[in-house]
């Protein structure tokens, strides 16, 4: 037998309210309608409910039996739907976000501390991978990427403005084996090479000129999966990595890597958080895009 989910909800009332027409009241429905439904229950249950007299409604043994189960069932029933009706419309809450290494280091980790310190109750959990991730298969609210090419289904925000990028090397590297003056002349470098992790394909080398972008093949005998790897590998003298300018910034300014080729290369797209559309109005996703946003303005104006 089907639970009779509607007819359940006023016997619990009347149960609770003590008649039949408080129990109307409380459920803003006509008394002709709790009296119809509470006798449809008691003739899909073959029993009576309640002794109902002039002056009271009291529960049978039956009755008893049935709020004793049904009471604390529409208990947890009321707090579920209340929850999902406040769930994401307030400043507290979980956010599942997947991101690339390159997407934490420049842009979202130097912004968590103050968005934690701002908003406490709001947990994050961060999936660190250069995958286009199924966001609804794996139970995730958004992602961060480069560019907005996303599915039709999805929203993208643009977080970023375009990111310069850049070919470094150290002062001791480049001493031994020299400057290179156009992208061909890396073909005569040990170059730092980048592999995605899941596509397994090395990352280009893409350069501009008045004709457009165009890539150089470089090689070298270095390859990794990891931004801080590669460029702690040329940190120590061991090639050249192609990478985010604003990644190296600190590292540039204090002269340990040197910018070459600079007048070669093309900014890359921003970046992007994209997320399904259902996910527009929740509240602990638009405080964190709001948040960003605020912080790229902010460093912008500097």
């Amino acid at each position: 037998m089907r639970l009779p989910l509607a007819t359940l909800e006023v016997f619990t009332a009347i149960a609770r309210h003590g008649s039949l027409r408080a129990a109307a009241e409380a459920l803003g429905l006509k008394p002709s309608t709790v009296s119809h439904q509470l006798k449809s229950l008691e003739e899909q249950l073959d029993t009576a409910l309640f002794i109902r007299t002039t002056r009271s409604v009291t529960l049978t043994e039956a009755g008893r039996a049935l709020i004793r189960g049904a009471g604390p069932a529409f208990d947890q029933l009321s707090e579920a739907v209340e929850s999902a009706r406040t769930t994401g419309h307030a400043a507290r809450g979980s956010l599942r976000l997947t991101l690339p290494e390159f997407a934490y280091h420049l842009f979202v980790g130097p912004a968590l501390q103050s968005f934690c310190n701002a908003y406490p109750e709001i947990e994050i959990e961060l999936s660190l991978t250069d995958a286009m991730a199924d966001i609804l298969g794996e139970e995730l609210h958004a992602g961060f990427r480069l560019g907005d090419r996303i599915a039709p289904d999805m929203i993208a925000v643009r977080l970023t403005a375009p990111l310069p990028l850049a070919v470094l090397g150290s002062p001791g590297y480049l001493a031994t084996h020299g400057n290179p003056q156009t992208p061909g002349d890396l073909l005569d470098h040990n170059c730092i090479r980048y592999r995605f992790q899941s596509s397994g394909h090395i990352a280009p080398w893409t350069f501009r000129n008045q004709d457009g972008d165009y890539t150089v093949s470089v090689s070298g005998n270095l390859i990794t999966n990891t931004l801080p790897a590669s460029v702690d590998m040329a940190l120590q003298g061991l090639g050249l990595v192609f990478t985010f300018r604003d990644y190296c910034a600190k590292q540039i300014r204090e002269g340990s890597l040197v910018p070459v080729l600079d007048d070669h290369l093309a900014d890359t797209s921003g970046i992007y958080l994209y997320f399904p559309r259902e996910y527009r109005s929740m509240m602990p996703l638009r405080l964190l895009i709001d948040h960003l946003k605020g912080r790229d303005r902010s460093q912008s104006t500097r």
